[in-house]
C-alpha cells in the first residue's frame, strides 16, 4: 500500500509538470485572498475552511507521536523522506481536491456532499458503484477507531499522565464539548476548526522555533544527518548500508503518508463543500494541508528531537539492527517528543506538548466525524446523518471508559491501532483506483485552468 501511495503520487506530480511543488506561494495567495471571491458561490463552507476541516484531522497525535517513533527506529533519515512523501503527496490531495469539487451533488438537505465515493459513482460510470460503495464501508469503521477511539484514549491517557485528571472526566467532558461541535454539522465543525487549528498549529509551531533556536548549533549537524542517513550512510557501520537506507525510507514514507492522509480519500470529502465553483482553484488550496501538515509541522517535531538529541541510544537504528530487537521505548512517541521540548525549556516544554496532544486529537475527532457521516449517507441517505452523529459523541465517552476499566490497555490500544490502520489502508485502495483512472480529466482541467489565467492576463 505504501509503494502504490507513493507511487501514485509520483505519477500525479509528474502528469502535472510539478505544479504542485511549484505553486506553492501561488497556492497560499489564493487561500488568503480567494475567500472573498468565493463567498456568493454555491457550498456549505469558505474555501478556508473546507482546508481547517481538513487539517483538523490531519494535524494530530501523528504530528507529535508519530514522528518522534519514525525518528527513533528508522533513524534521523526518516525524516528526509517523509519530507520526498509530501511533496508528491501535495499532487495525490491536489488531484483529490479537484475531483472532489468537479463530481459533488447537492442533498435532499441542500447539503454539498462529495468525495471518493462520489467521484467514483459520477466519474468512473454506474458500473464501479461498488467500489465507492467499499470505500464508504470502510471509511465508517476508519472514524470510528482511527478518528475516534485512539484519539479518545490518546487524550485521556495523557492528561492522566501529566496531570492526574481522572480518565471518565476526560471522556465526559470531550463527549460534551465534541457533541455540542458535531450535532451542528460541518457548519459548525468547520467554524471550530477555522478557529482552533491555526490556534493550536501557531502555538506548537512558535514552541517549536524557541526549542529549535535554543538549540541553534546543533541545526547545521541535525540537517546533515539527516541527508546522510536517508541515503544509509553512516559512521557506525563504516559507510554506506543498505538495511539502514530501507529502515529510514520505510518509517519516513510511512508516516508522512499517514500523517498527512494524502490519497486516503478522507481530505476531499471536506473540499467538497466548499464555496467554490472551480474544481481546479480548490485543489490548489486543499494541497496545501498536505504541506502544512508534514513539511511545517512535521518538521518542527522531527528538528527539535534531533537538535537537543533526546533519542535513547537503544534506539538508534543501527542497534536495533544489529540487535534485531526494537527496545519498547523506541515504540512510544510522545515522551521522546517530551523530552525534547523540556530539555530546551525546562519546566514549560511537558506541558506545551501534553496540551498540543491533546488539542491535536480532539480536532481530530471532530474533522474523522464529517468523513464518517457523509460515509453514512452515501450508504443510508441522510436519515442517518443523526443518527450517526448521536454513536460517534457516545464512542468518545465510550472509548475512555474501555481504558479506566482495562487491565491490559496496551494490548487493547495496539490491537485497535492495528485495525484501524489495515482499515486505513483498505480505505486508500479504492481512492487510488479512482486517482489514476480520472488523472486524464484532472491534467486536462489543470491545463484548461492555468491557460485562461494566463490569458486574463494578457
Amino acid at each position: 500500500m505504501l509503494a502504490l501511495l507513493l507511487g501514485t503520487g509520483l505519477y500525479l506530480t509528474i502528469g502535472l509538470g510539478f505544479m504542485p511543488i511549484l505553486r506553492i506561494p501561488y497556492a497560499f495567495l489564493q487561500l488568503v485572498h480567494g475567500g472573498r471571491r468565493h463567498d456568493k458561490e454555491e457550498g456549505d463552507v469558505s474555501p478556508f475552511g473546507a482546508l481547517m476541516t481538513a487539517l483538523s484531522s490531519t494535524v494530530g497525535t501523528g504530528n507529535i507521536a508519530g514522528v518522534a517513533v519514525a525518528i527513533a527506529i528508522g533513524g534521523p533519515g526518516a525524516l528526509f523522506w517523509m519530507w520526498m512523501t509530501a511533496l508528491v503527496g501535495m499532487a495525490t490531495k491536489y488531484a483529490e481536491g479537484v475531483l472532489a469539487v468537479k463530481f459533488r451533488e447537492i442533498d435532499h438537505d441542500g447539503r454539498h456532499v462529495g468525495g471518493p465515493m462520489y467521484y467514483i459513482k459520477n466519474g468512473m460510470g454506474k458500473s464501479w458503484v461498488w467500489l465507492g460503495g467499499l470505500f464508504a464501508i470502510f471509511g465508517i469503521f476508519a472514524s470510528f477507531g482511527t478518528g475516534n477511539y485512539i484519539q479518545a484514549v490518546s487524550v485521556a491517557d495523557a492528561l492522566n499522565s501529566s496531570y492526574n485528571v481522572p480518565i471518565w472526566l476526560t471522556g465526559a467532558v470531550m463527549m460534551v464539548l465534541a457533541g455540542a461541535v458535531i450535532l451542528g454539522g460541518i457548519k459548525r465543525i468547520a467554524n471550530v476548526a477555522g478557529k482552533l487549528v491555526p490556534t493550536m498549529a501557531a502555538f506548537y509551531f512558535i514552541a517549536g522555533i524557541i526549542v529549535i533556536v535554543l538549540n541553534i548549533d546543533a541545526v547545521p549537524d541535525a540537517f546533515m544527518l539527516v541527508i546522510r542517513r536517508a541515503f544509509g550512510f553512516d559512521a557506525a557501520v563504516g559507510g554506506f548500508s543498505g538495511a539502514l537506507l530501507m529502515l529510514a525510507m520505510q518509517r519516513g514514507v510511512a508516516r508522512g503518508i499517514f500523517s498527512n492522509e494524502a490519497g486516503q480519500g478522507s481530505a476531499p470529502i471536506a473540499h467538497a463543500a466548499a464555496k467554490n465553483k472551480d474544481p481546479v482553484n480548490q485543489g490548489i488550496i486543499a494541497m496545501l494541508g498536505t504541506f502544512i501538515d508534514t513539511i511545517v509541522i512535521c518538521s518542527i517535531t522531527g528538528i527539535a528531537i534531533l537538535a537537543t538529541g533526546v533519542i535513547p541510544a537503544e534506539c538508534n537504528a543501527v542497534s536495533i539492527l544489529t540487535n534485531d530487537v526494537m527496545p519498547a521505548v523506541c515504540d512510544t512517541g510522545p515522551p521522546i517528543t517530551i523530552s525534547a521540548f523540556e530539555a530546551a525549556l525546562p519546566g514549560i516544554g511537558g506541558h506545551v506538548v501534553t496540551i498540543s496532544l491533546a488539542l491535536f486529537a480532539f480536532t481530530t475527532i471532530l474533522g474523522w466525524s464529517y468523513y464518517g457521516e457523509r460515509c453514512a449517507e452515501y450508504l443510508f441517505s441522510e436519515k442517518a446523518v443523526m443518527p450517526y452523529r448521536v454513536i460517534y459523541v457516545l464512542i468518545v465517552f465510550g472509548a475512555t471508559m474501555v481504558l479506566y476499566a482495562g487491565d491490559d490497555m496496551d494490548a487493547v490500544i495496539n490491537t485497535v491501532w492495528l485495525a484501524t490502520d489495515t482499515l486505513t489502508g483498505m480505505m486508500a485502495a479504492p481512492n487510488l483506483v479512482a486517482l489514476l483512472a480520472l488523472s486524464p480529466l484532472v491534467f486536462r482541467l489543470t491545463k484548461e485552468y492555468f491557460a485562461a489565467e494566463k490569458a486574463a492576463k494578457k
